[in-house]
């Protein structure tokens, strides 16, 4: 019996020990910090490494380098605050509830309204510290729509997109507190280091940096050892004077060049911090456009072929007004030099930062999650087809569907306009209408206009 019992015994004990370490619940992942960064007009073009030549922006490729490169990304709108709330909402312009550039006086924009759930929200929920660095655009300060009321733990700069138009204001906000300026400090100096105060201070949690910066929007305005360089570079501007608001500028392509120098100084910045901080490995960084390049404050887009290979510029539905870059950068997770073609937008932002944050995403956004994407993963679902409304100048319309690309304008001057059709595939350029020999896709893409549009009592159509 002994030696029976002996064996038995070895033989119970190693199922014990076994059994512990079987039942021991793995070590949960670091959660992962999210840093967006959004260009101000920044075209198709502007980036070195989506093709610009007359200047470079090297800590930009660097993200681009070091992660993934998406080549047929595009923005929510074709200006600034719809596409700051599709960002925000995860919905296209035919449902997210500010689809134009509206007006409060004396300060700020429509906002949008408290029952909209935030991004930020979102990832609030999740335990992150959230803030937003730069432009806002989407409710003046203290209303509904301020950041502080949409999910920001904090909030510095431009509550109000007409007093970002200079570069040099007297005053930017501090959640709901207006900080006075000297008019001569260049503002995207301290939105800068609030940005990167806000990392660091936050390094030991997981935390969500939105930074909408302004540059390069409007007014061609730079700390002159930027654009010194560049004065020499494109002589034959010399005498040219770029006026928008703030001082007027000479040379304003050297100015351009020279913003473009700057905010891809404060990129290599962020991504300087995050190594030294030790959570670089734990850092998504992504970074976009909210539009396609202006023509405005001298800036002169088609000598910088701002726009690339693509026709159109911002307020234009055309590729050059909304096909902007997106760059992902996340060691360890996203291959570097990876590319990709597929089609996404600016509404699929919500659903990924969702998911990489390890929680539920929301039943009812348009937008469709680029994790598996940025994973190098087969599992990536796709769009039936992207649209966009726009309600400025004569009011316009557009889908991209596969390789077609169909475009309707003048829709508050005529009923039912002629709509455009184009074959991205072997016209990126848009020149070749197809619609009149394509019926049947024409039919597609009144059903899909259709199938996207929501009533809006602020923003309305024609047809409504």
């Amino acid at each position: 019996m002994t030696s029976c019992t002996a064996p038995t015994a070895i033989i119970a004990t190693f199922i014990t020990v076994a059994s512990f370490f079987c039942s021991v619940t793995p070590a949960p992942a670091a959660p992962v910090n999210i840093i967006y960064i959004l260009l101000d007009d920044a075209g198709y073009g502007d980036l070195s490494c989506y093709g610009q030549k007359k200047f470079r922006t090297p800590n930009i490729d660097r993200l681009a380098t070091e992660g993934i490169k998406f080549t047929q990304h595009y923005s929510g709108s074709t200006v600034c605050a719809p596409t700051r709330s599709v960002l925000m909402t995860g919905l296209h312009t035919g449902h997210t509830p500010v689809r134009g550039n509206k007006e409060i006086r004396p300060i700020g924009q429509h906002p949008i309204p408290s029952s909209t759930f935030t991004i930020a929200e979102a990832l609030k929920e999740s335990g992150y510290a959230t803030g937003a660095f730069g432009k806002w655009g989407l409710g003046n300060p203290g209303s509904e729509g301020a950041p502080e009321n949409q999910g920001f733990d904090r909030f510095y700069g431009y509550n109000c997109q007409r007093n970002a138009h200079t570069y040099y204001p007297t005053w930017l906000f501090d959640n709901e507190k207006k900080i006075t300026l000297d008019g001569k400090t260049y503002a995207h100096d301290p939105i800068m280091h609030e940005a990167l105060e806000f990392i660091r201070s936050n390094s030991k949690k997981p935390f969500f940096c939105f930074l909408p910066v302004t540059i390069p929007h409007a007014a061609m305005h730079v700390p002159e050892k930027y654009a010194a360089p560049f004065r020499k570079k494109f002589p034959q501007f010399k005498d040219k004077v770029g006026k928008y608001a703030g001082p007027p500028v000479k040379n304003p392509a050297a100015m351009f060049a020279g913003m473009m120098t700057k905010l891809d100084e404060g990129v290599g910045q962020i991504i300087s911090l995050v190594k030294e901080l030790g959570i670089d490995d734990q850092t998504l960084i992504m970074l976009s456009s909210d539009n396609g390049p202006h023509k405005e404050g001298g800036h002169m887009p088609d000598f910088f072929d701002s726009n690339g290979p693509l026709k159109g510029y911002k307020r234009d539905l055309y590729e050059g007004g909304i096909r902007v870059p997106l760059i992902a950068r996340w060691p360890g997770k996203i291959k570097p030099g990876s590319k990709s073609t597929h089609i996404s937008a600016h509404w699929d932002i919500f659903p990924t930062f969702c998911e990489v944050a390890g929680r539920d995403i929301p039943a009812h956004l348009d937008g469709i999650s680029l994790l598996p994407t940025l994973l190098g993963k087969d599992t990536q679902k796709q769009h039936e087809y992207l649209y966009w409304e726009f309600h400025e100048r004569s009011g316009a319309r557009a889908v991209r569907f596969g390789q077609w690309k169909a475009v309707q304008r003048n829709l508050k001057k005529k009923d039912n306009p002629p709509i455009e059709l184009y074959d991205l595939d072997e016209d990126l350029g848009e020149t070749n209408n197809l619609a009149a020999s394509n019926p049947a896709l024409i039919r597609n893409v009144r059903d899909f206009f259709k199938r996207s549009h929501s009533t809006s009592n602020i923003w309305k159509m024609r047809w409504e």
